[in-house]
């Protein structure tokens, strides 16, 4: 492996060079002879010029920089004459002779998906442009602010345990406030691109996968500020939940296998319900393809209402798990279960497969399962409070009231 390395790493700034050139090469096929300063076998050279500085002394490496970037810019401003040749392609070029020095001296990994990020941002130069034409000052704006968020203070928060019972985590419950966030920008893109309907559904069926919670809460604000879109917003509620009751059974399907068929039992009526009472709404909300009047891109109250939530609900379950132990174990599935339901999938899978027959198990694990429910239809019921919140609820009442009646009848029985 010691001898293949350098050579590893020369392929692969070959590689990235060829990459990045083909999609220049394609850019400027129609441009005539002498106005085409670089191309696809000039980015390969460029590229693997990057491996071998890497592997020189620093001296010969600086010089060899000094020569491929002074001919990209040479070649760059001779082929600019006729004012048809992108300043683009002289920054690719440069970048390109530095990746070909990261595969090197970093790891050729590193390289090609600099590589990739460099041919994808080349690529979507008209959707790009298009994107800008259409923005307002106020999406700007979120943008900014959501960078402020995402990117500068949450790497700053401490990883840590803190507080009482050591149940908050600054970083994890900040991450709350960023993933919200996103979605509530997401659904916003995807509503002015694909229109309400379709917007509106394919965010709630891809944020679900994360956290249907967070889409409960985002789609609760819309409620407010989108009252065109009630019917679709509460469909997409309702959506998300059926896509939380299949994710829970599939990963204990891989986590808990044994507690399958009772879980998978007693979601069956919250499934249905759920399901149906979605059908209906998305039926009734057909209309919002119209002249939506669309809300704010980026909502920070419903996003520090759940980060808030979420603190709460995690001493009161760190506090449960001190004071009972193994013996409140559904008690404290079901809190920890009331923000994130995967976790409380995680906790079983831990535990002794002698502690709980199957049917316990199952039982016990459908608990975690509808009191998040029970959260989210609160939340949509405060949060769009007079706007349909209580109707875009309604659907997890529902459902909750159906899969609670047959697990009570299960516990019982």
């Amino acid at each position: 492996m010691e001898l293949a390395q350098p050579y590893l790493g020369l392929m692969a700034s070959l590689a990235a060079g060829l990459l990045v050139g083909m999609e220049r090469g394609y850019a400027q096929r129609e441009l005539g002879t002498g106005h085409r300063a670089t191309g696809f076998r000039t980015f390969g050279l460029i590229g693997l010029a990057g491996g071998l500085a890497g592997l020189m002394p620093e001296l010969i490496a600086a010089s060899l920089a000094i020569g491929v970037i002074a001919a990209v810019v040479v070649g760059y401003a001779r082929g600019a004459r006729g004012d048809s040749l992108s300043a683009t392609t002289c920054i690719a070029g440069v970048l390109t002779f530095g990746i070909g020095v990261a595969a090197v001296r970093q790891a050729p990994g590193v390289a090609l998906a600099a590589a990739a990020a460099a041919f994808i941002i080349l690529r979507s130069r008209q959707s790009m442009h298009a994107m800008l034409k259409g923005m307002n000052e106020a999406e700007l704006e979120a943008v900014a602010r959501f960078v402020l968020v995402a990117l500068v203070v949450l790497p700053f928060l401490p990883d840590v345990q803190l507080g009482p019972y050591e149940a908050l985590n600054p970083r994890r419950l900040w991450m709350v406030v960023v993933f919200v966030l996103g979605l509530s920008f997401v659904g916003y893109a995807a509503t002015r691109r694909f229109g309400a309907n379709r917007g509106i559904l394919f965010v709630a069926l891809t944020g679900a996968i994360v956290s249907s919670t967070a889409v409960t809460a985002e789609y609760a604000r819309r409620l407010r500020t989108e009252p065109d879109a009630r019917g679709a917003l509460t469909a997409g509620i309702a959506l998300a939940s059926v896509v939380m009751f299949i994710r829970v059974q599939l990963l204990a399907l891989v986590l808990v296998p044994r507690a399958l068929p009772t879980l998978a039992l007693a979601l069956a009526p919250a499934t249905i319900v759920s399901t149906l009472l979605a059908l209906l709404a998305w039926r009734k909300g057909g209309q919002a393809d119209g002249q939506l009047k669309l809300g704010n891109p980026l909502g920070f109250g419903p996003a520090l209402f759940l980060a808030g939530l979420v603190a709460v609900l995690s001493l009161i379950a760190h506090w449960a798990l001190q004071a009972f132990g193994d013996r409140g174990i559904a008690i404290v599935l079901g809190l920890t279960g009331m923000t994130d339901v995967d976790a409380a999938v995680l906790t079983m899978a831990g535990l002794p497969a002698d502690a709980l027959d199957s049917r316990t198990a199952g039982l016990i694990l459908a608990i975690p399962v509808l009191a998040n429910t029970a959260i989210k239809a609160g939340m949509a019921t405060g949060i769009a409070r007079g706007h349909g919140g209580l109707r875009a609820a309604m659907p997890l009442w529902l459902s909750l009231l159906a899969s609670g009646a047959v697990l009570a009848w299960s516990a019982i029985s």
